[in-house]
């Protein structure tokens, strides 16, 4: 059974390189996502800075349903890699790091990917429901060993 390809669109923050850019479209495209739009964010300045390096659009329930197929396991692990190196790249120090989101297109609702996410948070990004989530944005929790979002949690 062939897969629908899916449409994203990725929002790069200025200082994302070219060759990341690259890698980036490489890794949605590998993970379902092929031909994505592709923009770069206007430049900011001072506290209204971006707070994310990356921003990818997308139907997101499927495209993390898609993530834990095994002919994707390899870019999966990819995109994981690609995460920790934009991350670090762009930390400057005393900076708050600036994380890849995800955002699902319908909802808005919004997963955020950090640095340095242990495998164990991949492996059960593949399997999130993100119906459980309104609000967002959804983080792993470190302590819980869980994906959450605080906002929702106050909410409910």
């Amino acid at each position: 059974m062939t897969r629908t390809p899916l449409r994203a669109e990725l929002l790069f923050a200025q200082d994302v390189s070219a060759r990341d850019e690259q890698h980036m479209v490489a890794l949605m495209a590998e993970l379902g996502a092929p031909a994505a739009q592709v923009r770069r964010s206007v430049g900011h300045r001072g506290p209204e800075e971006l707070h994310w390096l990356v921003l990818a659009s997308l139907p997101l329930q499927a495209f993390l349903s898609g993530i834990g197929a095994e002919a994707v396991k390899d870019a999966y692990r990819g995109l994981a890699n690609l995460v920790g190196r934009l991350t670090r790249r762009s930390a400057s120090p005393g900076a708050t790091p600036r994380p890849v989101v995800l955002q699902d297109e319908r909802s808005g609702v919004r997963v955020v990917l950090e640095g340095d996410l242990p495998p164990e948070a991949y492996r059960e990004l593949a399997l999130l429901d993100l119906s459980r989530f309104a609000l967002g944005p959804v983080h792993w929790d470190r302590a819980l060993g869980r994906w959450r979002s605080e906002l929702d949690e106050a909410a409910g």
